[in-house]
C-alpha cells in the first residue's frame, strides 16, 4: 500500500537546490543531491500540512516527536509559540517538533482529543508517551522529550 504525504524539503544554502527529505530522515543532517554540501537539521518547528505527513513522521521518526496542537485564534497558543520555537532549536537533531493547526487538521485534533489548546504530545516509537494541555515553557517541553528519549534507550 502506498502512503502519500507532503514532500518534505530542505534548501541547500550553498547552491539553493531543493532536496527532498524522507520523514524518517528529518532528524538527521543530509547531503545536497546537487553540490554534496551538508544540509543541516532544521532548528524550526515543522508545520504539518496534512494527516498523512503527520502519520508518516510520527511512525517513522528515529527520535522523539513533540507535537504542539494550536490554532491562530488561541491567545495562549500564540504566547507559547516562542517557547515551542526555543525547544525546537535546543532539540534540533535529538527530536522533531511539529505544529498541528487544529483548524486545518481537525481530524488530528479529534484523534488525540485536543479539546483544550495549546496541547502538547510527545511521541516515541509512534506512541504518545506524554500528553498535557495548557501553556508550558520550553524547559518543560525539553524535559518531556528527554524523558521520552531516555525511557526508550
Amino acid at each position: 500500500m502506498t502512503t502519500f504525504f507532503a514532500v518534505l524539503t530542505r534548501t541547500c544554502s550553498s547552491c539553493r537546490a531543493v532536496n527532498r527529505i524522507p520523514p524518517r530522515r528529518l532528524s538527521e543532517p543530509g547531503k545536497c543531491g546537487r553540490c554534496k554540501a551538508t544540509l543541516p537539521v532544521s532548528p524550526e518547528p515543522f508545520a504539518v500540512p496534512d494527516v498523512a505527513t503527520f502519520d508518516a513522521i510520527v511512525r517513522d521518526a528515529k527520535v522523539p516527536v513533540l507535537v504542539d496542537f494550536w490554532a491562530a485564534w488561541c491567545g495562549p497558543c500564540r504566547m507559547v509559540a516562542p517557547e515551542v520555537a526555543q525547544a525546537a532549536r535546543t532539540l534540533a537533531g535529538r527530536a522533531l517538533v511539529l505544529k498541528v493547526d487544529t483548524e486545518r487538521l481537525p481530524e488530528l485534533a479529534r484523534r488525540y482529543q485536543a479539546t483544550s489548546i495549546p496541547m502538547f504530545i510527545v511521541f516515541r516509537d509512534g506512541r504518545p508517551v506524554v500528553q498535557q494541555a495548557g501553556a508550558v515553557r520550553h524547559p518543560q517541553l525539553i524535559r518531556w522529550v528527554e524523558q521520552a528519549a531516555s525511557a526508550a534507550a
